[in-house]
């Protein structure tokens, strides 16, 4: 489960938009759905290749530095880094016996968590898994060293000790607190040879993944090709992988569905219009869906200029219809994606519930209200509105290659802001400069990206964390509140499902009244992936198990 933040895909082909029928809409996929052509190993033939994309060529590798939060190179490191829990279609963890035996809260005051890693279980440099890693990777991500540039310090900042309990494959970590999504810690382990010093952390992972430690491992980097390409572990010591290698060949968004139907690459999202009617049509070709953690929102930048104030926030968020940008983003797909009132939970999961209120609702006459009290001179109909002799203009940036939905969509809310008096630019960036140069750095009024496999969700803790000095987390609006991180940290510790749930929502509650970011829509998970590829596609909540995928024989 590689959880961060992604573009919103390009996927409209090259070329001839001729192809498949305009699909039959029908309800979406509901929460457990997959689309995986599950196979027995006995079915499966040894050997092949799997070819796939990524977007851009990885700069940062490590998951959890600010600059490694994009989801390509999370989904590759969590490939070939020990990977302790896996998730089922329900989102439900289960230990990898691979690499642990067993985890389980052993002592409740203070709470204890004792892992048993598989002693066989080794890194790359041949030392084997140890309480060792864990300390590193705590005291890397708890927060307390500055010098650690780290994503997200939640629920390592809870950690009162690593240590190790009756050999060095038994680890005790000790909370200050109760912390009850505990199994999102470490779930992907990652070595203490890389994690021990800052520079280790935030240098040694450029353009590469130091030490490895699964069945698969790296090998080769090609950035003149900008290829990736992985390869069995010799060493690896379960249940030998069916395919011989896996490619990863980074496109730009837009070059992927071409590249699909000329047979460079073996799946890709059919998630536009234009995709979903060249690759519905596609020869040797399976549609798969699922209901995949995946929601597209917009990130509103409070830091600076008019969306500073909360009252413009909360105008944006009143003066879009969400369910029209939701029907123009599924137009010509299987299904409608649905509108989401919600930050932390997808329709269909515990926890949903509609919080978005009126700062979600459509009222035109209320935004207006609401930048009228702001001091936002109305100048009449097609005009924006003036404050102290400069005009309510907003930059919207998105990745040059982004697909024509996004545009589509922009150009929509764009005029729905322009009837309040709100006037929206767009700005198109290179793709490899959108989140390095932009969202990360705050370069923008308004932007557009997804959040995806955010199954615990404390796992969005950074997303609305308050920013400290330059620190900004996952926040990249640069909005919060310390009545929002206290309700999140006891959420966080709460042990009861149902008050996590409830503290979450209360939380939610308020991050849609502060105009932190506007939600949109659940994003659909439809795949084209080439016929014979078993257990990979659509896995909707659940983690891809690469030593289970390859093709029939």
């Amino acid at each position: 489960m590689a959880a961060g933040v992604a573009l919103l895909l390009a996927l409209a082909g090259c070329g001839s938009s001729g192809g498949g029928q305009a699909a039959k809409q029908s309800a979406p996929p509901k929460t457990e759905a997959q689309g995986i052509n599950p196979q027995p190993l006995d079915k499966l033939r040894q050997g092949g290749t799997f070819k796939t994309s990524i977007q851009q060529w990885i700069e940062q590798y490590n998951p959890n530095q600010v600059d490694g939060t994009e989801g390509d190179g999370q989904a590759i490191v969590q490939m070939v880094e020990p990977s302790l829990f896996l998730a089922d279609a329900q989102g439900v963890s289960h230990a990898d016996p691979d690499f642990l035996l067993s985890a389980a809260v052993t002592s409740t005051s203070p709470q204890v968590v004792t892992y048993k890693l598989n002693p066989k279980a080794k890194w790359s440099d041949g030392k084997q898994l140890s309480w060792l890693d864990f300390q590193a990777m705590w005291k890397a991500l708890n927060g307390t060293d500055q010098a650690y540039q780290v994503a997200d310090s939640s629920g390592y900042d809870q950690i009162g000790s690593v240590e190790q309990g009756a050999d060095p494959q038994e680890v005790k970590v000790t909370f200050k607190q109760s912390y009850g999504d505990w199994q999102r810690l470490f779930r992907t382990l990652l070595p203490a040879s890389a994690y021990s010093t800052p520079d280790e952390f935030n240098k040694g992972w450029i353009e590469k993944i130091p030490v490895t430690g699964a069945a698969f491992k790296i090998g080769s980097y090609n950035k003149t090709t900008q290829t990736v390409i992985a390869v069995p572990d010799p060493d690896w010591w379960g249940t030998k992988p069916k395919l011989d290698k896996i490619i990863f060949q980074a496109l730009g968004s837009t070059a992927s569905t071409s590249a699909y139907l000329s047979g460079e690459i073996d799946y890709t999202s059919a998630v536009t219009p234009e995709a979903y009617k060249q690759l519905s049509a596609a020869p040797n070709t399976d549609i798969r869906t699922g209901s995949r953690w995946d929601e597209v929102h917009l990130t509103l930048n409070g830091a600076g200029g008019p969306l500073a104030d909360v009252r413009v926030r909360q105008a944006i968020g009143e003066a879009i219809d969400r369910h029209i940008v939701a029907t123009a983003a599924g137009k010509g797909l299987p299904f409608t994606p649905p509108v989401l009132d919600n930050h932390f939970f997808m329709p269909g999961q515990q926890g949903y519930q509609d919080n978005a209120g009126v700062y979600g609702t459509y009222d035109p006459a209320a935004a207006r209200k609401l930048l009228d009290q702001a001091g936002w001179q109305d100048n009449g109909a097609g005009k924006p509105r003036t404050k102290d002799g400069k005009p309510l203009t907003l930059t919207y940036v998105l990745s040059n290659g982004s697909a024509q939905t996004s545009f589509d969509v922009e150009g929509i809310i764009a005029q729905m802001l322009q009837q309040v008096g709100v006037q929206l630019k767009l700005q198109k960036v290179p793709d490899n400069d959108f989140f390095d140069k932009y969202v990360n750095k705050g370069s923008f009024d308004i932007t557009s990206f997804r959040n995806v496999d955010e199954i615990y969700a404390s796992m969005l803790y950074s997303t609305f964390q308050q920013p400290t000095g330059s620190q900004v987390y996952g926040n990249y609006g640069r909005i919060g509140s310390a009545q929002v991180d206290q309700l999140l940290t006891r959420a966080g510790s709460a042990t009861d499902p149902a008050t996590a749930r409830s503290l979450y929502n209360q939380a939610d509650q308020l991050i849609w009244q502060s105009g932190h970011s506007l939600e949109l829509y659940q994003r659909p998970e439809i795949l084209a992936v080439r016929k014979g590829l078993a257990n990979f596609g659509a896995t909707g909540l659940a983690d891809v198990d690469y030593t289970k995928v390859g093709w029939l024989k």
